[in-house]
């Protein structure tokens, strides 16, 4: 088992502002001649932590870490009711991104993130592949519509009990039909005992889905402050009730775009979040990405992921 790096603070770090009244916190963290690589955090609303820092060598590379539009120490936040969503799409953070590499004066950078990180760096790379030098993802998603329809009602094969309640915290004539738009609705209500109880409702759904992990953490997703729970559960029903304002399959259909961007792809075979065929199926499209499943891992990670991990971005400081 590998250690992380040692902890590291930031040697930079602003407000970029990205337009429509909002600023994006940025940090930078390593050395600043390194070899310069960006944290893609996932939710969507998940914001980054330092313990991302940690996954890099600070010798070799140079790190930057920032919140996506409306979560963590960006501003307006999300967990204020009076946020306009309506200037947080994928597309925005797309533009966001490019902003602040170019910000930071970078010609390219690797990236690194999960989850939803994972389905925002597959666009990112897609859309400006001459700016990506290589690419670490687990837990690999693309957003497709069948991916959310699984983890929002098909993973409720494994979870009944937890699902039905899910499900019952909507509207009865909405529970047969789109279940993302309506908890989308409910969390914009201006009653915030209705806001409330979807928040919970959301995250007590997200947390049943690990819980069947081996490494899963009790209350993984509903024990964050609630502000950013707040947050976090409106922004995730926000994207996913527009599906992600991706086109359906189009991360899959247009992989051939990412030729030539070394990549290596890390999912748990126990994950049920997300099963790993996406992962799968991406890797047979990408032709230089290698594909690790760790047996011992779900959506939530583990100690053999994390060397997966480690090992990859250890491997690319040395291009």
């Amino acid at each position: 088992m590998s250690d992380p790096y040692p902890p590291i603070e930031p040697y930079e770090h602003g407000m970029l502002d990205v337009g429509e009244g909002n600023h994006v916190y940025w940090e930078v963290c390593g050395n600043p001649e390194g070899k310069p690589a960006l944290v893609v955090h996932g939710g969507p609303g998940s914001g980054c932590s330092i313990g991302h820092r940690r996954a890099f060598d600070p010798q070799r590379y140079r790190v930057v870490l920032f919140d996506q539009r409306g979560c963590g120490r960006s501003t307006p936040h999300a967990g204020d009711p009076a946020t306009d969503m309506r200037h947080n799409t994928t597309e925005h953070l797309l533009a966001d991104m490019e902003k602040l590499r170019e910000h930071l004066s970078i010609d390219k950078w690797l990236l690194y993130g999960g989850s939803w990180g994972s389905t925002l760096i597959l666009a990112y790379a897609q859309r400006h592949p001459d700016r990506v030098s290589e690419a670490v993802i687990c837990s690999v998603t693309t957003s497709k519509h069948s991916e959310l329809d699984w983890l929002y009602r098909g993973a409720g094969a494994f979870f009944p009990e937890q699902w039905e309640r899910f499900r019952d915290a909507v509207p009865e004539a909405e529970r047969d039909g789109d279940l993302l738009a309506a908890y989308a609705r409910l969390l914009e209500d201006p009653d915030p005992q209705v806001r409330a109880a979807a928040t919970t409702a959301w995250a007590t759904w997200e947390d049943a889905v690990t819980s069947a992990e081996p490494n899963g953490k009790k209350n993984s997703f509903s024990d964050r402050p609630e502000h950013e729970l707040r947050a976090f559960v409106r922004i995730c029903a926000h994207y996913f009730a527009h599906r992600c304002w991706l086109e359906d399959g189009v991360l899959l259909r247009e992989a051939h775009r990412l030729a030539g961007i070394p990549a290596v792809l890390i999912h748990g075979r126990l994950d049920i979040s997300g099963p790993v065929g996406t992962a799968w199926e991406l890797a047979k499209r990408w032709p230089q990405a290698r594909l690790e499943i760790v047996d011992d891992s779900g959506h939530t990670g583990s100690d053999a992921m994390r060397d997966q991990v480690l090992a990859a971005l250890d491997g690319f400081a040395k291009r």
